[in-house]
């Protein structure tokens, strides 16, 4: 008795301290905040000019990180929404939205008056109700020179049948913060996590809250049980059987004055309702077995049509006290909550090569030269590396390693009882972080993110499919060479901050560079 006592006790402290420390984190950016409130305000005066919804077929969307890609629940559409690009100088902050007719392989932008204010690092949430529903909680915005935060605490739903943005005000819900997640159980969506940045200070959370999709209310859950440390940009999924799992996220702390070490989580958690007691949860710590994926931030996460959560890329990042280096991946891992196992998603490669190799022939890999990056062959993993020289003359090097094709470690099937199965070269998405992810019809779709080359970041603005039942090979939707992305070494101009103020195409939307955009926050 006298140790769980203790425990309880050591466990109110800490989260004494949590609320001390959020105090002094509101205290320190209520001002920044202010001053970004009237920048927000110019732009929804902007936004308001538009009295109309207009649908103009269009090239792909810019590229993007942080934005979030969803499956309309109806159609066969993806539906494109926000996001940042960052260019060497500033970042452009987006509230455009796009959608994606998969059968047509159209892209479509859509104005609609009244949209939610420009952000990144959101959370987006589709229900089948009423035509289909977009909810989107929370995200970042950043002033022009990079240099102060306004994280968003609103909610809205996207109307899709109508076409209409409605901003839900309800009182008692999570503070303003990104890097969030958010899903939808039962009749409710529940958030987990996140994180607050300031100038000079910055929290991670750990909390949970429930919007009740019925009475538009909040209220904030206060599960049993040892739950996951705060954290954001962490995977977040409903299982078949009721409850949700986070997985993994991001968080740092300071160790020093002006040193910050971070922390690439890889933990996973169970939070399931307590039969009987309505509103009561539990958080149980779990161990899955399997080919668990390596540590890492910045991964995007999608749920399979069989129940899986399915993990993509990110980058994890090898610290020292004074500097940061990312190594960014490309891989995919599946989670089956039934099995409580990790698989590796490993591709089969094309079909014409697995005929040629059961004829026993030995053959050449085919070119991937309309691909981003190359394969491997069937010995084992495979660095391919690539050089693309920018318009500047900067020489990009872009490594990947490539896991040998083949079934072995993904979840099974009835076509991989065969070795004869391993096909040839494999090709897809190069490695990123924060990515965009949506699964429709048994499909995979991945759009944006990006990687670091020395000192450039590098986003990404291409669209990839992959068949999740077939698991052969990554299709190219649209295609692009990070070579000719403009960057800009960044300068002490001032002219910057006065730029921004168009209200025309989402590409020219000002912006700066948001917290979370290289960390894995989001």
């Amino acid at each position: 008795m006298g140790k769980k006592g203790k425990k309880e006790k050591k466990g109110r402290g800490a989260e004494k301290t949590a609320a001390k420390m959020e105090k002094k984190v509101s205290k320190r950016s209520r001002k920044e905040e202010e001053d970004l409130e009237a920048l927000i305000a110019h732009f929804q005066t902007l936004d308001a000019a538009k009295t109309q919804i207009v649908e103009t077929p269009c090239p792909p969307p810019s590229p993007r990180l942080h934005a979030s890609l969803s499956a309309h629940p109806e159609k066969d559409e993806l539906i494109l929404f926000g996001g940042e690009y960052f260019n060497g100088q500033k970042t452009f902050m987006y509230n455009d939205l796009y959608t994606y007719n998969i059968r047509k392989d159209a892209w479509t932008r859509v104005e609609i008056p009244n949209p939610p204010p420009r952000r990144c690092a959101h959370q987006a949430v589709v229900l089948p109700q009423g035509g289909g529903q977009l909810w989107i909680f929370g995200g970042e915005f950043a002033s022009p020179d990079g240099e102060q935060f306004y994280h968003y605490k609103d909610l809205w739903v996207l109307h899709l049948a109508t076409k209409t943005w409605e901003q839900v005000r309800s009182s008692g819900g999570p503070s303003g913060r990104s890097g969030h997640r958010m899903v939808a159980w039962k009749r409710q969506l529940v958030l987990f996590g996140g994180f607050h940045e300031s100038t000079r200070d910055y929290i991670y959370y750990n909390d949970v809250y429930a919007f009740n999709l019925d009475t538009f209310t909040w209220s904030r859950l206060s599960p049993s049980g040892a739950g996951p440390t705060p954290r954001s940009g962490c995977q977040m999924s409903v299982t078949p059987q009721g409850s949700i799992v986070i997985y993994g996220g991001y968080s740092k702390q300071r160790v020093k004055k002006d040193v910050d070490r971070g922390t690439q989580h890889s933990d996973m958690f169970l939070l399931q309702p307590e039969d009987g007691r309505e509103g009561k949860w539990t958080w149980t710590r779990i161990n899955p077995a399997g080919a668990k994926p390596t540590p890492r931030s910045g991964f995007a996460v999608a749920v399979t049509p069989n129940h899986q959560t399915l993990l993509f890329g990110g980058v994890c990042d090898e610290e020292e006290e004074e500097s940061l280096e990312g190594d960014f991946l490309n891989d995919l891992h599946f989670y089956d909550a039934a099995k409580n196992r990790w698989f590796a998603g490993q591709l089969k490669g094309p079909k014409s090569e697995k005929r040629k190799r059961r004829r026993g022939k030995t053959t050449e890999p085919e070119s991937a030269d309309k691909q981003e990056c190359g394969g491997a062959g069937a010995q084992g993993p495979v660095e391919v590396v690539r050089e693309v020289v920018t318009e500047d003359g900067t020489v990009v090097t872009i490594r990947q390693t490539l896991a040998a094709p083949g079934s072995a470690g993904r979840p099974p099937s009835d076509e991989e009882d065969s070795p004869d199965n391993a096909g040839g070269p494999v090709v897809g998405p190069s490695p990123r972080s924060n990515a965009m992810l949506a699964v429709k019809h048994g499909r995979l779709y991945l759009y944006g993110g990006m990687f670091e080359a020395g000192d450039r970041q590098v986003t990404l603005g291409d669209l990839y499919c992959l068949d999740l039942h077939k698991m052969q090979e990554w299709t190219a939707l649209v295609e692009m060479d990070p070579g000719a992305q403009e960057w800009l070494e960044d300068t002490d101009s001032e002219e910057d901050s006065s730029e921004g103020e168009s209200a025309g195409d989402g590409d020219e939307d000002s912006g700066a560079e948001a917290g979370g955009a290289l960390s894995g926050d989001a």
